[in-house]
């Protein structure tokens, strides 16, 4: 029921002051008792409900699916296995995995992009986990996206020959572990928000990404934000937010 026919019956004296406030509450959620979808979320924020599907089994994962598929809202699922995904095709069919970002995506109708796009550029290969969890997810978000892979500071002549695709962004995601470096360097190259993500890849002084995540939080390159370790899915967020300010 409508908020303004909830509103309506109140004020006709067919609804309770108590009833109603209960209704309204309860407006946007879709209860499965074990989970609460937060159907109402697009509208809030410009970020739908998401199912984080690590630690949630199959079978949950599969109700929520089925409940969302049903509402007509659109599904992506991250941190999803090969079996999760199996499960969820036996609901949605068409549903789409990528193995290396571990998403699973599902779009009711065609999906009308931005004009601009928005640049995932990866340090090295062993990033790319993270960098495809943010690609699928911007993609999922109604953004174009340009992929810059393996070109890290080790390297650093490979950054160079793409420069100017990654120029072209309205919003740069940089994903790097080790030593954390490649953010600082891009953000002194554009003009454009960077959004840095420390990944867990490197060796024992990295410190599962602690390193990286210090480096770039004491970047000396102005305008760059960073999220947490392997958060490829906060950064496409936070530059689908920016990628559409008007």
């Amino acid at each position: 029921m409508e908020v303004v026919k909830l509103l309506e019956n109140y004020k006709e004296g067919s609804a309770s002051l108590q009833e109603t406030l209960q209704l309204l509450r309860e407006q946007g959620i879709e209860d499965l008792g074990f989970a609460k979808i937060d159907t109402d979320r697009q509208v809030r924020t410009g970020i739908p409900e998401v199912i984080y599907s690590a630690g949630k089994t199959k079978e949950q994962i599969k109700q929520i699916v089925e409940r969302m598929y049903r509402s007509g809202i659109d599904i992506l699922a991250t941190r999803a296995s090969e079996e999760v995904f199996e499960g969820v095709k036996e609901i949605v069919p068409d549903a789409r995995f990528n193995s290396l970002a571990k998403t699973i995506v599902f779009h009711h109708n065609h999906q009308e992009k931005t004009d601009g796009y928005i640049a995932i550029v990866a340090a090295g290969t062993s990033d790319m986990p993270v960098a495809e969890e943010a690609a699928e997810t911007a993609g999922f978000l109604g953004n174009n996206v340009e992929r810059v892979y393996d070109v890290g500071v080790a390297g650093i002549h490979r950054l160079f020959s793409k420069i100017e695709l990654i120029k072209g962004a309205r919003v740069i995601i940089v994903v790097a572990g080790m030593e954390g470096a490649l953010p600082s360097v891009v953000g002194g190259l554009v003009d454009k928000p960077v959004i840095a993500v420390p990944t867990s890849v490197g060796y024992g002084a990295n410190l599962g990404g602690i390193t990286a995540l210090l480096a770039m939080l004491n970047s000396c390159a102005a305008g760059i934000s960073v999220v947490n370790i392997d958060n490829g899915f906060g950064a496409a967020c936070q530059a689908s937010l920016i990628n559409k300010l008007k």
